[in-house]
């Protein structure tokens, strides 16, 4: 790997993974891309990490982006669900039509780079939400525009590939828990914050029934599986570019339980439950259950599960152990 590509490297997968990737390739060009210039997560340690300013929604900027060619590019930009519900325009453009272009552009000037885009346990619907959901089994039928948004690219990233003109990998990521810095637009937001908010002494608010399950992965588990993807011999995924990411199933009753184990009944009575129809509609929409046997045959790994999870917010965030 000379030089990798990171879309959205702003946002905190982003930025943990280009920390991630910077250990792991700590000779190659880092291109750290975000529509403001992200932070440079090796703070000015390494003339190798790139941070720039890149509106992907204007095809010049996609050109110039991938000038000199890349080994690799991580897809991670996007507007996320809730937000890509609220304004279906804004959701097309970022999500779909910024997305497509820059995987035209990548076709014709780097022939089989790898792509690694990050899509979404969104794209099921409810249609898969009393079954165990898998990669071959079940059909997606995405009850939101950016699981729709998701899709698409998922479809078109398998074709490009079938025609060899990329190496794509589609890993769909569950939701990441815990998230630190501030809540996004996304409808699963909420997940981190009964637990970010409350851990910095502010309130919080559970906009969904507690007891609705929710598929999660740890940041520390998603950076080794994100880099891991990268990494895995072309032939080994064959004709099918999509592999379900490892994680768990948990309710917001288990994480608020979890957390007043670690942090006490105070800090846990912080969460005060105020339903959301909107989102609780986006949520239940999604599986809570997956087989992630394919994962497994892929090398991917497991995760740390609930409670280590949060012990690992509070320690990287508080100072506490």
């Amino acid at each position: 790997m000379e030089r990798i590509i990171i879309t959205g490297a702003g946002g905190f997968v982003g930025q943990r993974l280009a920390l991630g990737l910077h250990s792991r390739y700590p000779d190659a060009t880092l291109v750290l891309a975000d529509i403001s210039s992200p932070k440079d997560p090796s703070q000015g340690s390494s003339d190798q990490v790139q941070c720039v300013a890149s509106d992907l929604t204007d095809p010049s900027t996609c050109t110039s982006l991938i000038e000199p060619v890349p080994d690799a590019v991580y897809i991670l930009h996007g507007i996320m669900s809730s937000g890509s519900e609220a304004n279906l325009e804004l959701g097309l453009k970022v999500n779909f039509d910024s997305v497509r272009t820059l995987l035209d552009k990548l076709r014709v000037k780097s022939p089989r780079v790898k792509v690694i885009f990050s899509s979404s346990c969104a794209v099921f619907g409810r249609a898969a939400v009393q079954r165990i959901a898998t990669e071959a089994d079940v059909v997606p039928m995405p009850e939101s525009s950016y699981g729709t948004q998701k899709l698409m690219i998922e479809l078109l990233i398998n074709d490009y590939s079938r025609r060899g003109l990329i190496d794509g990998r589609v890993v769909r990521l569950p939701t990441i828990f815990v998230r630190a810095g501030a809540p996004t637009a996304a409808a699963s937001s909420f997940v981190s914050g009964i637990v970010r908010e409350p851990m910095n002494g502010e309130k919080s608010i559970l906009p969904v029934d507690p007891n609705i399950g929710i598929w999660l992965c740890s940041p520390r588990t998603l950076v080794k599986n994100l880099i891991h993807a990268l990494e895995i011999p072309r032939e080994k995924f064959g004709h099918f570019r999509t592999v379900l990411l490892p994680g768990y199933t948990a309710t917001s009753a288990e994480i608020l339980a979890s957390l007043e184990a670690i942090a006490g009944k105070k800090t846990r009575n912080l969460v005060e439950e105020k339903r959301d129809e909107s989102i609780q509609r986006i949520v239940l929409s999604w599986p809570a259950k997956y087989d992630t046997s394919r994962a497994a045959k892929l090398g991917f790994f497991e995760d740390i599960g609930l409670e280590q999870t949060i012990k690992d917010f509070v320690r990287e965030n508080t100072g506490q152990k």
